[in-house]
């Protein structure tokens, strides 16, 4: 792994936490469905404007078609849907650590449900994961954390588990940018009438709430994206998937510091057990047949090349959330 690929790994690792810093911002002053079906119609638009420059294709495979209907609804709508309205009651922290917990659930569900084998260090970064996940509620329980937006949390990297594994063997195609722009299409579509229906149509404006929906849009949603489009075909699927043991860090740090939440000594045990948990079941995926990473959920890159060398293949938005 060379120095630019490591800059790319740390580059998508920060832009995809800080997804969860600027939609906290976003929900304190707009509705939370709203918000987030319009940002998916502009980076959807945008990413599909894109894929249209590059000569790209609307004539998806048909593995391509379900990937980008079920990642829509399962990616867009349901996970980052459930993250944005829960994000009214809990801090942005909270959200990352349990978001953070994605690439554990998809190890787990892999092996107790389709019989995954794990290697023994893949099984000990899962208890240590999850561990440190339960250190860090368990302190903020006492502080008055919201039950509702932690089982809102939790249902959404539920969600995004059950697509990562119905999708493993989607088939590759091309057309990367152009699934990106679509899935976001979808996802704006599905989230558009339950915002009209429930949600008040109150916006507080402030340049406050103007730079985190423009920086959500296009960092997160669509730079992220293309940042790990790149950095997987340089290095792997599996290799790639490995900086995600940052975004537990990642997201606490900015949040800390953005937000100005508080940061205890609890926490920052807990952020460490969890990379090293996260970081152990990627590190144990590598000479091996691996389940699908948390990347390839989170990245609808995933479907643009056949197998790496790595043993998967090709690996978004973030898009984070």
């Amino acid at each position: 792994m060379d120095i630019r690929a490591i800059l790319m790994g740390f580059t998508f690792a920060l832009m995809w936490s800080s997804a969860f810093t600027s939609a906290r911002m976003i929900v304190l002053d707009a509705p939370p469905l709203l918000s987030l079906s319009l940002r998916f119609f502009l980076s959807g638009l945008i990413g599909v404007g894109i894929a249209l420059l590059l000569r790209q294709s609307w004539r998806l495979t048909p593995g391509q078609w379900r990937a980008t209907l079920l990642f829509g609804l399962c990616q867009n709508a349901i996970y980052l849907g459930l993250n944005f309205i829960a994000m009214q009651w809990i801090e942005a922290s909270v959200a990352a650590i349990i978001a953070s917990s994605l690439p554990l659930c998809v190890a787990l569900a892999g092996w107790l449900v389709l019989g995954e084998r794990m290697r023994p260090v893949a099984v000990i970064g899962l208890v240590a994961g999850f561990g440190g996940v339960m250190l860090i509620m368990g302190a903020r329980w006492g502080g008055g954390i919201d039950p509702l937006g932690i089982a809102l949390c939790v249902a959404a990297v539920m969600a995004l588990t059950v697509a990562t594994l119905a999708l493993r063997g989607a088939s590759s195609g091309g057309n990367v940018m152009m699934v990106v722009g679509l899935q976001m299409l979808v996802g704006a579509v599905l989230l558009l009438p339950p915002a009209l229906i429930f949600e008040d149509m109150v916006v507080n404006w402030n340049w406050r709430l103007v730079l985190a929906f423009i920086y959500t849009t296009l960092v997160p949603g669509l730079a992220a994206t293309w940042v790990w489009f790149r950095l997987v075909g340089r290095i792997g699927a599996v290799r790639g998937a490995t900086f995600h043991f940052l975004n537990p860090f990642f997201g606490v740090a900015i949040a800390a510091l953005v937000l100005g939440e508080a940061l205890g000594p609890g926490d920052l045990i807990g952020v460490l057990i969890i990379m090293a948990g996260i970081l152990a079941v990627q590190l144990s995926k590598t000479g091996a047949a691996p389940v699908a990473t948390p990347a390839e959920a989170t990245a609808p890159a995933r479907l643009a090349r056949p197998a790496t060398p790595g043993g998967r293949r090709h690996g978004e938005s973030g898009g984070g959330s």
